[in-house]
């Protein structure tokens, strides 16, 4: 079908050609004294004849190029046929004002084909600016949008508009959960988003053989459920995707770049990699120890040794929040609720472990 609609195109574009060009080869040739010949309906017949016969060899390469890009463009995101399409439109416009400019001009060959070609290059001009430079598109048409909300509503509204900026989430911090109790609290304003890749990926995880990653994925999938269902930000699913990436962590840091948002998560490899690409991050582990109690060298706590530790004679108590506490001398106090007294505290990648002594080296009175 594809191959019949080409040939056709073929045979008007060829009377088209014939029409417009075989009157000027007839003029330098002994066939204007002859009417039968020298007429526009003979021009149009011999010009769709060499098309079609052209057409023979250059219709099947024809077909197969219209069927390469068809499969392009189906697999372009929506964005970059976006902004290719407006470059595409305004090089053709230019190429319209710069032919209606010339066509003063009483020369055959640039009133005829002069504009052929200048609207396939400053088309293809204009697809392909439109095409690369959309990132930088969408960061001015972001900055000119909170440049006039500052300048109409004022300093105080404008620090909470940049606040409310798109949040892309991540598996981890999808199957984590704590995103859920952030957003309950209030504290994390704007939209978080969530591809469709990392929903198929998380649909992946909860129909694993494996049980662990089995409860992972339908635990994901709650809190999914639960974001959409209580207060809080919006939740927004978006279908964008990057064909062209195979590693979901660099969809993620395109996406960011792409909505001129946050990473959110709690995967240490996928912050490097944001960091690395310039997008910003919100860790979850992160907010866990800022806020985290904070104890000073000298301060007493009431605890409950709860095991011995890796070295001689040490016990081991933990905070509500999960925070270690090594109690020196306080293998002896197992299974106790003793007074401690801090003597330092040590900040790790891994968290916060705070080390102490019994006061007085006596158990507690419950």
């Amino acid at each position: 079908m594809l191959k019949r609609v080409v040939q056709i195109g073929l045979l008007l574009v060829g009377g088209t050609l014939g029409v417009l060009f075989l009157p000027y080869l007839f003029t330098l040739s002994s066939f204007t004294s002859q009417p039968m010949i020298d007429n526009p309906y003979v021009a149009a017949v011999l010009g769709a004849i060499v098309l079609y016969l052209l057409g023979l060899f250059i219709a099947d390469p024809i077909v197969n190029f219209i069927k390469w890009m068809e499969d392009l463009l189906l697999k372009a995101p929506i964005f970059d046929l976006l902004f290719g399409t407006i470059g595409l439109i305004v090089g053709l416009s230019v190429a319209f004002l710069v032919s209606f400019g010339l066509s003063s001009i009483e020369i055959p060959i640039i009133t005829s084909i002069l504009p052929i070609l200048l609207s396939i290059l400053l088309g293809y001009l204009g697809f392909q600016v439109g095409f690369k430079k959309r990132e930088e598109f969408l960061h001015a048409l972001f900055a000119m949008r909170t440049s006039s909300q500052k300048k109409k509503d004022g300093s105080d509204a404008s620090v909470q508009s940049e606040a409310k900026v798109n949040k892309i989430l991540d598996t981890s911090v999808i199957i984590d959960g704590r995103i859920a109790d952030i957003a309950a609290t209030g504290f994390l304003e704007g939209v978080l988003v969530v591809p469709q890749f990392m929903l198929t990926e998380l649909q992946h995880i909860a129909d694993s053989s494996d049980s662990l990653k089995r409860t992972k994925g339908r635990r994901g999938l709650d809190v999914l459920k639960r974001l959409q269902t209580e207060d809080g930000p919006s939740v927004l699913i978006t279908d964008e995707d990057f064909n062209d990436v195979a590693e979901v962590d660099l969809k993620l840091v395109r996406l960011a770049k792409s909505m001129n948002g946050l990473v959110v998560t709690n995967d240490f490899n996928l912050n490097k990699v944001a960091d690395l690409h310039g997008v910003d991050v919100l860790n979850i582990n992160d907010l866990a120890n800022a806020v985290k109690p904070v104890v000073i060298p000298g301060e007493e706590m009431h605890v409950v040794v709860i095991k011995d530790g890796k070295e001689h004679n040490q016990g081991v108590a933990y905070l509500d929040d999960g925070t270690m506490i090594v109690i020196e001398e306080g293998r002896s106090h197992i299974g106790n609720t003793i007074d401690v007294v801090v003597t330092s505290v040590l900040q790790t990648s891994a968290g916060r472990m705070i080390f102490a002594k019994p006061k007085n080296g006596k158990s507690a009175k419950s």
